[in-house]
């Protein structure tokens, strides 16, 4: 389904303008849009090919591009898949081009995908690697964040524990309430979707994803 520049739809939330926007918010869709538009021309795609393999439209893959609109966890995963990489690959402003593997990352390097609109944010704890198939991730649900009500998919398989507040989680057609120390496992290719229920605390998920 195409998501539409300026609508509300389930778990995607944009407006056309982002004036009215602070201005972190604002880098912050600029950043990914950047990331997004140097792997698209990296794979030498064009904006057309990308929003058929997507089901988007060709001006809310050139908003997303330019800053103007803020995608969706869903609507990200989904291009990740166009580009064939991990939702990792959005997070770090290092070339796209291979790197040296390391085996550490500090605290202070992690690198952070804030989804502002959804009050949702990831930190990504894993170190970069050779092929890049396994990632960890630490995931904040501000209370009420939400995924949306729309169910996803994307290739690989996760897994995660909470490590505080509470996370409803649905794959398929059951919901979960998972709690401190409850812990999830499911390929990625199941329908799915995720929030924080509470409207006071926040959510903090370990978060393994694996392509």
């Amino acid at each position: 389904m195409s998501e539409k520049e300026g609508t509300d739809q389930g778990n995607f939330r944009v407006s056309s303008q982002n004036t009215s926007n602070p201005p972190s918010e604002r880098l912050v869709d600029q950043a990914v849009g950047r990331r997004l538009r140097d792997l698209r021309r990296l794979r030498g795609l064009s904006l057309e090919t990308v929003a058929a393999r997507a089901s988007l439209s060709v001006g809310f893959i050139s908003q997303i591009e330019r800053g103007l609109s803020s995608p969706s966890l869903r609507v990200l995963a989904t291009l990740a898949d166009v580009f064939e990489v991990s939702i990792a690959a959005l997070f770090d402003a290092a070339p796209l081009e291979s790197s040296p593997e390391q085996i550490v990352r500090r605290e202070h390097e992690r690198a952070e995908l804030n989804l502002w609109r959804s009050g949702i944010s990831k930190q990504l704890l894993s170190p970069k690697g050779s092929d890049g198939r396994l990632n960890l991730f630490l995931i904040f649900l501000e209370p009420g964040a939400s995924t949306g009500d729309e169910l996803y998919t994307h290739d690989g398989e996760e897994a995660g524990v909470v490590l505080e507040g509470e996370m409803v989680l649905t794959v398929d057609s059951a919901t979960m309430t998972l709690g401190k120390g409850d812990s999830f496992r499911f390929a990625s290719r199941r329908p799915h979707r995720f929030g924080n229920p509470s409207d006071s605390s926040r959510a903090l998920v370990l978060w393994v994803n694996c392509v």
